[in-house]
């Protein structure tokens, strides 16, 4: 008799809520207190700390890709991306903390250098948009990477109702750096593509076999 050896590694990708939602409700709270210390020692400082964020085609300014998605513009700024990174991220835990973490530094890295490369010369590019709008991208998408009908359940009703986020790809908005959403909802797909290649590699080419 012969029973096919489960997929650990392919269930795990699949799954639509994070398995551990107190840990993820804890990683996304604390990086979003994160963002508000920033900006609150941005306020009481004397110095300007926004300046440490994406200087586009200057050297100088390329640790900015690090730096940026933490600074804010002021705390309208802050208030508007609060909702999307604190949902967005919980959600991208679906897989485990650590494929979040990967993600995430997926589209940290991916979304910055876009900016640093292609941003406004002479401005400074500051926010977390960039990462609300990957970890969005990655949302929308990994459940047709990782074929899993309720990822792909999620993503329709995300669509449905932060549509009105897609406006925010388009150029013509002064102020908001449509460079960052853009490069952000790529590398969310990048993200999201490259995990599931790494979830299916996991699962061995044969399914094995219990004989007795």
């Amino acid at each position: 008799m012969s029973t096919p050896i489960p997929a650990p590694e392919t269930d795990a990708a699949k799954r639509v809520l994070p398995p551990r939602p107190k840990a993820a409700a804890l990683v996304a709270l604390s990086f979003t207190l994160l963002l508000y210390l920033v900006e609150l020692v941005d306020v009481i400082l004397p110095g300007d700390l926004d300046q440490g964020g994406i200087h586009s085609r200057e050297l100088s300014g390329l640790d900015g890709v690090l730096f940026a998605p933490v600074l804010h513009a002021g705390w309208s700024h802050l208030f508007a991306n609060t909702v999307p990174v604190l949902l967005f991220s919980f959600l991208a835990m679906a897989a485990g903390i650590g494929r979040f973490a990967l993600v995430t530094a997926i589209i940290w890295v991916v979304s910055g250098l876009g900016v640093w490369l292609i941003g406004p010369a002479n401005a400074v590019t500051v926010g977390a948009s960039g990462l609300a709008f990957g970890w969005l991208a990655y949302l929308l998408v990994r459940g047709i990477f990782n074929r899993a009908a309720g990822q792909i359940l999620v993503a329709v009703v995300l669509l449905g109702v932060w549509s009105g986020m897609l406006a925010g790809l388009l150029p013509g908005n002064p102020g908001v750096s449509w460079q960052g959403h853009v490069f952000g909802a790529l590398a969310g797909v990048l993200a999201a593509w490259l995990t599931s290649r790494r979830s299916r590699k996991a699962v061995p080419a044969a399914a094995g076999s219990l004989e007795a």
